[in-house]
């Protein structure tokens, strides 16, 4: 039954939505060159479903590899502020700083430096765009723990690494975790704003774009109807991650 609920409780809210979708253009009588609804969407993925699996590849590739950069500076920028106070006060204005530039400013910068390595700035957004909240939730959940944790270990001849490992790296997981969900729609996020801001032609957000350009609206639908499903995908693949390695911190359901 818990299974079945899994499964079935997002799969009823997506129909839901879609019907809602549908409802709301029907309702406004509006033409799909002003709001393209779901009943729309399909012919699009038929005469486009090469282009779909291409460029949606190389968004994913992409925006995994930015998340999984994003993941490992994270980690150490966090590790750094969670063990040194020092650091702390000096990195986190820095990072809140530069988390509250928007994004979208610093595409034609990252451009410019780096003209014609579109793969590179691609790869490059999604990692600026969601290293901020890994970097965060490591630093505080180190920052939190407990004194006399590290002062019986200490007393018991354990190095810091040790402590690090048997103590400190179990206690962020769940926060790490947390904060890798959203770091997931960041990176996406961060890679569609290159597609787009910088056209390349390559990746969803090129396709988005195209759409645009031609007033192909059923298109532009389902390419954030595609994003979306990639970031769902994306997603529960963390959860997946997360009950490996962090499923005793879950609380059962009453």
């Amino acid at each position: 039954m818990n299974r079945l609920q899994k499964f079935g409780v997002p799969l009823v809210a997506v129909i839901l939505f879609l019907l809602f979708w549908e409802g709301i253009v029907w309702i406004n009588d509006w033409p799909n060159y002003v709001m393209a609804s779901p009943s729309d969407l399909p012919a699009a993925y038929e005469r486009f479903w090469k282009l779909f699996l291409v460029m949606g590849w190389q968004t994913l590739w992409r925006t995994v590899l930015g998340l999984v950069l994003a993941v490992i500076f994270g980690t150490v920028i966090g590790m750094i502020m969670g063990f040194s106070q020092i650091a702390r006060q000096g990195l986190y204005p820095l990072l809140v700083g530069f988390n509250a530039v928007p994004k979208a400013t610093l595409v034609p910068v990252i451009a410019l430096l780096f003209i014609g390595q579109h793969d590179f700035n691609t790869v490059l957004m999604a990692f600026l765009i969601s290293f901020f909240p890994i970097a965060v939730s490591v630093g505080i959940g180190l920052s939190t723990l407990e004194p006399e944790y590290r002062d019986i270990l200490r007393a018991l001849g354990a190095s810091k690494v040790t402590i690090f490992w048997k103590i400190a790296l179990p206690k962020t997981l769940p926060e790490f975790f947390g904060a890798l969900k959203v770091s997931v729609t960041l990176a996406f996020i961060g890679t569609n704003l290159v597609e787009i801001v910088s056209p390349h032609g390559r990746g969803l957000g090129a396709l988005f774009k195209s759409g645009e350009t031609n007033g192909d609206y059923p298109l532009m639908f389902a390419v954030l109807i595609a994003l979306a499903v990639l970031g769902i995908v994306l997603y529960y693949a963390v959860v997946a991650l997360e009950k490996i390695f962090a499923g005793w911190a879950e609380r059962p359901a009453n």
